[in-house]
């Protein structure tokens, strides 16, 4: 049984939901979003929120369901608040710079690399070392931010490269400092 398809999705004040063949249309402050319904789940909304059910019970109808509820919670969160990725960089002469709707990327190439604008995702750069990725469909917000990250993965050594705020980065020993230890 699916525990998360069986939540319903709350629609907090000011946005709205409306049911089309196929397709769920949420409308909030920010904008606009279509979550594609498949044909074994169906959606309706009751009571200021959307209620999901599933057709049958073989394993492709469980799965859609679960999935099907989770695209819509992020609908309505998307149109209600937006989702925002941060990005720092590090290490010396690496930099960014907002050219247009274009990123532009000086990370360590002989070249500059260009991360080219996506439409409904915002990039904006607070200073030369931090990128705010934002916009209200979670899946493209998180795409554009994995290209960004991707470009130059932090290494473990000297931990330069794009890393997302709050990331981690294990370091490694180096070989001079492990030579020394036998």
């Amino acid at each position: 049984m699916s525990r998360i398809g069986l939540k319903p999705v709350i629609l907090p004040e000011g946005v709205t939901a409306e049911i089309k063949e196929g397709a769920v249309s949420v409308k909030g402050p920010k904008g606009e979003l279509s979550v594609a319904i498949p044909s074994n789940v169906s959606v309706a909304v009751a009571d200021g929120a959307l209620h999901c059910s599933r057709t049958g019970n073989n394993p492709d109808d469980r799965a859609q369901h679960g999935t099907v509820r989770a695209n819509l919670a992020n609908a309505v969160k998307g149109v209600h608040e937006g989702f925002v990725k941060e990005l720092e960089i590090s290490g010396i002469g690496y930099r960014c710079q907002v050219q247009g709707n274009n990123l532009v990327l000086y990370v360590g190439f002989s070249h500059p690399v260009t991360i080219p604008a996506v439409e409904g995702v915002k990039v904006t750069a607070k200073d030369e070392t931090h990128i705010v990725v934002e916009g209200i469909d979670r899946q493209k917000v998180g795409q554009v931010a994995a290209r960004i990250h991707d470009t130059k993965r932090p290494e473990p050594y000297g931990g330069k490269g794009i890393k997302y705020k709050g990331e981690v980065i294990i370091r490694k020993e180096g070989k001079r400092a492990a030579g020394g230890k036998k």
